[in-house]
């Protein structure tokens, strides 16, 4: 299996720190609002990225933080008269409904900032008693980015290039214009915590170093977050962990690409921000699952609605397919599987191989995608009636095996209908039974331009979406 390693700019074979197991740690979101879709590409990648190593018969255990004390935490607070913790516990709850409608997995930790201040300290004395950290007049703890040698090996930065382009603000008491913050003084309203140098919070950078290590270790296997994390989070967070620790951080950096939305950078002010929730008005989530999985993790992708009517389309093919399998599964006879069923099974067996040769390769998981559709098709032209339930199950075994992976639902998920579309069809059964037969007509032309299709069976009316 390879891995593009950020770090090294190149593929490299993953050997992990301890055979048979998996350290991941994926960079979470701060829970000041509602997750955006650019939030949702990471969960979903490198969740789909644990499920791959899952199925290779690694233990893995996948850490995934919940950033609860923040700037944007505390400025909602104070906007809506209530504390920061609301805030977060709201929207982390909030979150948590969002990766569920995604299927994407729990972590095995999902860590507060708020709940390691205690390490956070820790590791701030360390990096400051082996003369990494300095603390300034008012409090303030600054990193020493220069004595870190290495600095910038992962973003490819020239520290001297970076100096160019700061100043040093007269109110800082910086050593260093490069320096960054590891603790910094309250401020008034503000949420704080006792520390040897003052009633304050940590810097932003130094809880993912103290996160990874309490859950993971000094050195783990896999960080990943998104690539405008490169730098300067996850080249702070390598500068205080490997001060810190004295070993190396991550073995493997991975980073996906940017999300744009019709071709244009995201933004609040380019009324192009969509949060996940927005597109589960219109989409069942597995939709935009099934969308961020079909293109390579590390290139950009661009969000339309064009695309995403395509990725319904194509998600639809493969439930349906599956679906039909499983029908024919359930009234199939029993017996041996055939010769002929055999070779077909040889064939079908090639998708698998050709699916799991894409997820090594760097998770290519387009290519994984069409692998999929390559069975789905080859499902739909040799799954019949008359063969053996042996055969199709092995079929059916084989599609699920590669959609598991993918975090895909191949179950058809009925959407509730609301109140006024129950209304419509208890309308028309009344007026059925009223011989009333030109409005129950009406109603069932009405319903299937909102995509309801009525069908009248002996059990009752059944409906479905298409």
């Amino acid at each position: 299996m390879k891995i593009y390693n950020t770090l090294s700019r190149t593929k490299e074979e993953f050997v992990p720190v301890q055979e048979g197991k998996v350290s991941m740690y994926v960079c979470g979101p701060t829970v000041y609002n509602l997750i955006h879709i650019g939030n949702a590409r990471p969960m979903i990648i490198f969740d789909t990225v644990r499920r791959y190593m899952e199925y290779k018969g690694y233990d893995v255990n996948y850490v995934s933080n919940f950033t609860d004390v923040d700037d944007k935490i505390i400025a909602k607070a104070i906007a809506e008269g209530v504390s920061a913790s609301e805030i977060s516990e709201k929207y982390i709850a909030e979150c948590k409904k969002d990766m569920e409608g995604m299927n994407v997995k729990p972590a095995t930790t999902h860590p507060l900032a708020t709940q390691e201040i205690d390490g956070m300290i820790k590791m701030i004395r360390t990096l400051i008693d082996k003369g990494y950290a300095y603390v300034v007049e008012d409090g303030t703890v600054y990193y020493r980015t220069r004595k870190f040698t290495e600095y910038g090996k992962l973003s490819k930065k020239n520290i001297d290039d970076l100096e160019a382009g700061k100043r040093i603000a007269v109110e800082e008491q910086k050593e260093d214009a490069l320096d960054f913050v590891l603790w910094k003084p309250k401020k008034e309203g503000e949420p704080y915590w006792e520390s040897p140098w003052c009633q304050g919070r940590p810097g932003w950078h130094i809880e993912c170093s103290v996160m990874a290590k309490k859950y993971l270790g000094d050195e783990i296997d896999i960080h990943a977050g998104g690539e405008d994390l490169i730098f300067p989070h996850h080249e702070n967070e390598i500068a205080q962990s490997e001060a810190a620790n004295g070993k190396p951080f991550a073995k493997y950096w991975m980073h996906n690409g940017f999300l744009n939305i019709d071709n244009r950078k995201m933004s609040k002010s380019l009324g192009n921000f969509f949060t996940v929730r927005d597109i589960s008005e219109k989409y069942d989530l597995q939709v935009l699952r099934f969308f961020m999985l079909s293109a390579h993790y590390r290139s950009p992708l661009n969000f339309s609605a064009d695309l995403m009517e395509a990725s319904r389309h194509g998600l639809e093919r493969i439930v349906t397919a599956a679906e039909r399998l499983r029908e024919l599964t359930a009234s199939a006879a029993e017996g041996q599987i055939t010769e002929q069923e055999r070779t077909l099974l040889e064939e079908a067996e090639g998708f698998v191989k050709k699916f799991e040769a894409a997820m090594e390769d760097d998770f290519n998981t387009a290519d994984g995608v069409a692998a999929i559709f390559e069975l789905v098709k080859f499902i739909n032209s040799n799954g019949k009636a008359e063969q053996t339930k042996a055969f199709l199950a092995e079929l059916e075994k084989r599609l699920a095996l590669m959609c598991d992976i993918m975090g895909i639902i191949t179950e058809k998920k009925e959407r509730g209908l609301d109140k006024e579309i129950e209304a419509l069809i208890a309308e028309r059964q009344a007026a059925r039974k009223e011989k009333n037969f030109a409005r129950a007509d009406e109603i069932r032309d009405q319903l299937l331009a909102q995509g309801i299709v009525l069908e009248d069976t002996r059990e009752g009316v059944k409906w479905k979406r298409v």
